[in-house]
């Protein structure tokens, strides 16, 4: 870590510093993480100095009081192996930490006598959290359906040709095609761990709806699925192809869109931004789709481990079917897609829409 440039973490407004620490792992119990990062005991003497207005606390008859909404599969990090993060918690802020029982979603509360010791303890708390939130695996993604019927006859197509003229070349196979059902773009990934969080993802793609109508000015745009790319330097040794998408004006309208989303869910706090612009592209072959694979992506599960995921030779297919044409069609929506779904369309399950027109 550049101490120059320390890694932050923003809590209610608040921007703090994110020291490195050590983590320990316990096979079978509950994660620890070591709070001596965060500072020494908290002083009675600091109520008024420490205490954070951004925090909702009330005053009781026997002290103060704050309770923080936090998911369920998150509570084993507050908790700590056989409870002793809590207890340091506890121990250091002279609070009261109460936590659900696993498997109950509810609030963490915090008590204590003193205001400033109830901030400080949720501060943590949520410090705590979010550093291990972005450890998450992702559970839905926002997406451009690109499962047309035109679209999926043009990759159909393409895989036939693909496997009678370039079968021979290594690695490639009919497995490691994507699912004509779940043609997709993928704008950006999110970590939503209870219903709470996904209702308050499709009420953020709602209001997006707003500069959605102002950039199509309410209308479907037709876009061009033409040519191929490939992710990486190699051509010889490829994991991810895929189709290139644009619009048939040439605007820019889609990038437009996408961009917007991604900036309104980072903004909301349920999105981390990985690229400047989102790079606009629809998987056509994948490697970890392969049958023998043991991981598992959002366009479908594998069993291979990712040390072991074995590239294909993609020179030919690139040099055959350079400007090859899926098909165009009009897109008309963006969805919330369900990461590991199906729904009766054979695309994947959508929590949430909403409509360019």
């Amino acid at each position: 870590m550049d101490v120059l440039r320390p890694a932050l973490i923003n809590i209610n407004g608040r921007l703090y510093r994110r020291n490195i620490i050590k983590e320990e792992h316990y096979e079978e119990e509950e994660e620890e993480e070591d709070l001596s990062y965060m500072g020494p005991p908290v002083s009675e003497d600091l109520a008024e100095d420490e205490a954070c207005d951004t925090i909702s606390i009330e005053q009781t008859d026997k002290g103060y009081r704050c309770a923080i909404d936090v998911p369920g599969v998150l509570y084993k990090y507050i908790i700590g192996k056989k409870g002793e993060t809590r207890r340091r918690l506890e121990f250091d802020t002279k609070t009261s930490i109460n936590i659900p029982k696993p498997g109950v979603e509810g609030q963490i509360v915090v008590t204590g006598s003193h205001k400033a010791a109830v901030s400080s303890a949720v501060t943590r708390i949520e410090v705590l959290i979010e550093g291990f939130r972005k450890k998450q695996p992702f559970t839905h993604f926002l997406s451009f359906p690109l499962n047309d019927s035109k679209i999926q006859e043009g990759f159909l197509s393409f895989k036939d040709e693909v496997l009678q003229q370039c079968s021979e070349d290594h690695g490639v196979e009919g497995s490691i095609f994507q699912n004509p059902a779940k043609l997709h773009l993928t704008i950006g990934t999110l970590a939503l761990l209870n219903d709470t969080e996904v209702k308050k993802a499709c009420q953020h793609l709602q209001e997006c709806q707003i500069f959605i109508r102002e950039i199509t000015g309410g209308n479907p745009l037709t876009l061009d699925v033409t040519g191929v790319e490939y992710m990486n330097d190699d051509p010889a040794m490829v994991d991810v192809l895929y189709a290139k998408v644009n619009m048939k004006d040439k605007s820019d309208k889609l990038q437009v869109i996408a961009d917007r989303l991604v900036e309104h869910f980072v903004s909301a706090g349920l999105m981390v931004r990985e690229w400047d612009r989102v790079k606009l592209h629809a998987t056509v072959m994948n490697t970890l789709f392969r049958k023998d694979a043991t991981v598992e992506d959002t366009d479908g599960p594998g069993r291979q481990t990712k040390s072991e995921r074995e590239a294909f030779d993609a020179r030919n297919i690139l040099k055959k079917f350079a400007v090859y044409r899926f098909g165009e069609f009009k897109l008309n929506s963006v969805r919330l897609s369900q990461r590991y779904s199906t729904d009766c369309s054979g695309y994947y399950t959508s929590a949430g829409s909403t409509n360019f027109s």
